[in-house]
C-alpha cells in the first residue's frame, strides 16, 4: 500500500509533467499581421472651436486637426523598433533590411495621421531602407471604409435599432450610466472641483458638451447626437498626455493618468455602440476579416489567394487605421482585452491587434495566437525606449469557439477560417479591394 506521502509524489510529479506538456510551445512564427492604431495626434477640432467648450483656452498642438505630432512620430519608431527585435528574434526578420523589404507589405489608411504613423513605424521595423507603404488612390479605402467606398451598405432602420436595442431604447439613459466621467469632464472644462454640489452654471458664452443630448439616428456612421463632440473634447486630454506636455498643460493641471483613463471611458463608449455593435460590426469590418482571413490562409498554403494582403511570400503584413477600425474588426469577431492604465477594450495610440500565424513542429498544423500590444501612456509620455527585456504591454486575446485552453489561446487555423465564414457578411465584402 502507498503511503499518503508517495501518492501526493506522485501525483505531484504527474501533474507537473501534465502542466510542462501544456506549457510547451512548439510552434513556429510564420507569418504575422499587425493591425495598429496611429500614434498621438492633434485634436480633431480646431483651438477655436475646442476654447468654446471650456473656461480656459486649450494648449496648442502647433499643427492642423487631426495630423500625426512629430512625437507621434518617434513613439512609432520606437514601436517599429521593438517589433524589429521581437521579430528577428521569431526568424521572420533576418536583419538584412533590403531582403527583408522583399517579404513586408504595408497598407496605411488615407488620412495624413495612418500615412505618416505607417512611414515612422516603418522606419523602426527596417531602418536600412525605405518601405512602401500602400495607400489607396481612388477615395475611400473600401478595407477601412467599405460604406464609404461603396463596398457595404446599412439598412438604416436596423443600424438605429441595434444601437438603440443596446441601451433599452433611451439613449439618454447613457448619461446616467456615465454620469461620473461626464461630471469629471465638466468640471475639468469649466474648472471647479470635481464633486462639488451644486455644480456650478456654464460660464458666459461656453456650451456645455456634458449635456448636449445623446441620440441615435442613421448615417454612413451611425450618428449619435452630442457624444461625439463630447468625445472630442475630453479626449484631448489624453493626447495631451501622451503627447509629453508639461503637467500643468494636461487638462490645465487638473488630470493625473488614471483621471485621463477614467475620461477614456466616453471614448469606449462612443467606439463601443458605433462599431462593436454586432450588426454595425458585421457591415462595417467584414470586407477587413475577408481579407485578413484570406491573408493568413495564404500564408499557410503559399498559394495565391483572391482577396489577400501581399503575396504567398509575405512574412509581415502591417495595417495602420484608427481605433474604430480596431474596434470593429474586435466586434466581429467578439475580442476583448485589457492592459495596464487603460479601460477594458481600449485602442491605445499605436496600439495594435497582432495576429500570428504559427504552425506546430510535431503535427504541422497551423494556429492563428492573437494578442493586443500597446504602449503605456506613461510609456508614451516619457517615450521610453522599448526592448525585448522591457517591452510594451501584451495581453493574448481569447478567441471565442475557437481558442485552445492553453496560456496563448491559440486557435486552430481551419476554425479560425470557419468562424469568420460564419461572421462574414458576404454582401458587404469584396475580393478584390
Amino acid at each position: 500500500m502507498k503511503t499518503p506521502t508517495l501518492r501526493i509524489l506522485l501525483v505531484g510529479l504527474v501533474w507537473g509533467a501534465f502542466l510542462a506538456a501544456q506549457t510547451v510551445d512548439d510552434t513556429q512564427l510564420k507569418q504575422v499581421i499587425i493591425f495598429g492604431r496611429h500614434s498621438v495626434r492633434s485634436p480633431l477640432a480646431p483651438n477655436s472651436v475646442l476654447n468654446t467648450f471650456a473656461a480656459q483656452p486649450f494648449p496648442d498642438f502647433g499643427i492642423p486637426p487631426g495630423n500625426l505630432t512629430a512625437n507621434g512620430a518617434k513613439l512609432e519608431t520606437i514601436l517599429g523598433g521593438y517589433y524589429r527585435l521581437w521579430l528577428t528574434q521569431q526568424g521572420l526578420l533576418s536583419g538584412n533590411d533590403t531582403a527583408d523589404a522583399n517579404f513586408v507589405y504595408f497598407r496605411a489608411n488615407t488620412l495624413e495621421r495612418t500615412q505618416a504613423t505607417a512611414q515612422a513605424f516603418a522606419a523602426g521595423l527596417l531602418p536600412a531602407t525605405t518601405i512602401h507603404v500602400n495607400v489607396y488612390q481612388q477615395g475611400s479605402d473600401p478595407l477601412f471604409d467599405p460604406v464609404g467606398a461603396g463596398v457595404a451598405q446599412f439598412d438604416a432602420a436596423r443600424q438605429v435599432a441595434a444601437v438603440e436595442g443596446r441601451v433599452g431604447g433611451n439613449p439618454q439613459s447613457l448619461a446616467t450610466a456615465y454620469a461620473p466621467e461626464f461630471d469629471l469632464a465638466r468640471s475639468v472644462l469649466f474648472d471647479y472641483q470635481a464633486g462639488q454640489t451644486p455644480a456650478p452654471a456654464t460660464p458666459p458664452g461656453k456650451i456645455d458638451i456634458t449635456s448636449l443630448p445623446i441620440t441615435v439616428t442613421a448615417g454612413s456612421q451611425v450618428n449619435l447626437g452630442g457624444l461625439p463632440l463630447a468625445e472630442t473634447v475630453a479626449g484631448s486630454f489624453l493626447l495631451e498626455y501622451a503627447e509629453g506636455m508639461p503637467l500643468g498643460d494636461v487638462a490645465w493641471g487638473q488630470l493625473t493618468a488614471d483621471g485621463v483613463s477614467q475620461i477614456s471611458r466616453l471614448s469606449n463608449l462612443l467606439i463601443d455602440l458605433g462599431y462593436r455593435t454586432p450588426y454595425l460590426a458585421r457591415v462595417q469590418s467584414s470586407n477587413l476579416a475577408s481579407h485578413v482571413v484570406r491573408s493568413l490562409v495564404q500564408g499557410s498554403t503559399g498559394n495565391v489567394a483572391t482577396g489577400s494582403l501581399g503575396t504567398p511570400q509575405t512574412k509581415i503584413i502591417v495595417l495602420i487605421a484608427s481605433d474604430v477600425n480596431i474596434a470593429g474588426l474586435a466586434g466581429l469577431f467578439h475580442l476583448d482585452w485589457i492592459l495596464p492604465g487603460y479601460q477594458p477594450d481600449f485602442c491605445a495610440l499605436g496600439g495594435a491587434l497582432v495576429l500570428e500565424l504559427r504552425q506546430s513542429a510535431a503535427t504541422r498544423e497551423f494556429f492563428v495566437r492573437a494578442s493586443y500590444v500597446a504602449q503605456t501612456l506613461d510609456q508614451l509620455r516619457n517615450q521610453t525606449a522599448l526592448t525585448l527585456s522591457s517591452p510594451p504591454p501584451r495581453a493574448p486575446v481569447f478567441i471565442p469557439g475557437c481558442s485552445l485552453q492553453n496560456a496563448t489561446f491559440d486557435c486552430p487555423l481551419a476554425r479560425f477560417a470557419a468562424i469568420a465564414k460564419e461572421a462574414i457578411d458576404p454582401e458587404s465584402a469584396d475580393l478584390v479591394n
